[in-house]
């Protein structure tokens, strides 16, 4: 089986730079500072809530289930739920879960997609292995049991067993074809090499791939770019802009029908997939 996320080396660690970002205006009185601790202290002790309730039930739900996660899936989404709810973020979501078997491919635009995403449906978030150690983000990525991959070719067959445990047990893997983040104003086009891994005869019958658009509306009179967070742009800056904003825009995700599988090619099912999603962008 092929490890869906395996590469080309020279452009493993590529990110999207074909835009300046626009500055990420600092907290610029004591108003701004109050919504800064307000959002973020609650979104912080939402997280921290479910942090404690979310692992010792990952312990219980492993007894009787095993890997599959019939339990902490769904508390995780009202996590991210209430997360985004304390940060003043609106959303509205279009269309229904996929059932069966299957993964999930969407547009990649900031940090604010592990929530957003996750808020929609359960899934469980496909990453490079370095995002494990970014402050704060990993935080999100271990309530969320992200499925780190390691752009090694000597560990790609034993994360591809380990990606077809995952999908065999039953968990919505998530990924983003286009391979960076971008100011979500743009779908760059979907890698094909990812979409391999979905044709390996290994998996079960029936595969399908769903694909999901997040499409974000800035604050009034704000940069269209505002949620976006891409290239070089620091974590820390952009976080705080968000928490200071005194109106928050909205995000929209839109859940589209599922492909199968079956009769594709790897080219087919990326084309596929990015065009469904770039629908959703549109609307």
């Amino acid at each position: 089986m092929t490890l869906p996320l395996r590469v080309d080396p020279g452009r493993a660690e590529a990110t999207w730079r074909d835009a300046v970002p626009p500055p990420s205006a600092p907290p610029a009185g004591l108003r701004d500072w109050l919504r800064v601790a307000r959002r973020g202290g609650g979104a912080v002790l939402v997280l921290l809530a479910g942090v404690f309730l979310i692992l010792p039930m990952r312990g219980i739900e492993r007894l009787f289930h095993g890997r599959r996660r019939p339990w902490t899936g769904r508390l995780v989404q009202m996590v991210c739920r209430l997360t985004l709810a304390c940060m003043g973020i609106r959303r509205s979501c279009r269309g229904k879960p996929m059932r069966g078997p299957g993964a999930v491919v969407a547009n990649h635009s900031s940090w604010l997609d592990i929530l957003v995403l996750n808020a929609a449906m359960p899934v469980f978030f496909v990453s490079k292995s370095e995002v494990a150690g970014w402050p704060g983000i990993n935080i999100l990525t271990r309530v969320t049991d992200t499925h780190f991959v390691v752009r090694d070719p000597r560990l790609a067959s034993a994360q591809a067993r380990e990606f077809a445990e995952r999908v065999h047990a039953g968990h919505r893997l998530l990924f983003f074809p286009e391979g960076t983040s971008t100011d979500g104003q743009r779908l760059l086009p979907f890698k094909p090499t990812l979409f391999q891994g979905f044709l390996d005869p290994a998996l079960p019958e029936g595969l399908a791939i769903q694909p999901v658009s997040a499409r974000y509306e800035a604050p009034r009179g704000a940069d269209p770019r505002f949620y976006g967070w891409w290239g070089d742009m620091d974590l820390g800056p952009h976080l705080l802009a968000v928490l200071a904003a005194r109106r928050h825009g909205r995000v929209t995700v839109v859940l589209h029908d599922p492909i199968p599988v079956a009769g594709l090619t790897r080219k087919t099912l990326a084309s596929a997939c990015e065009d469904a999603v770039r629908q959703g962008l549109a609307i």
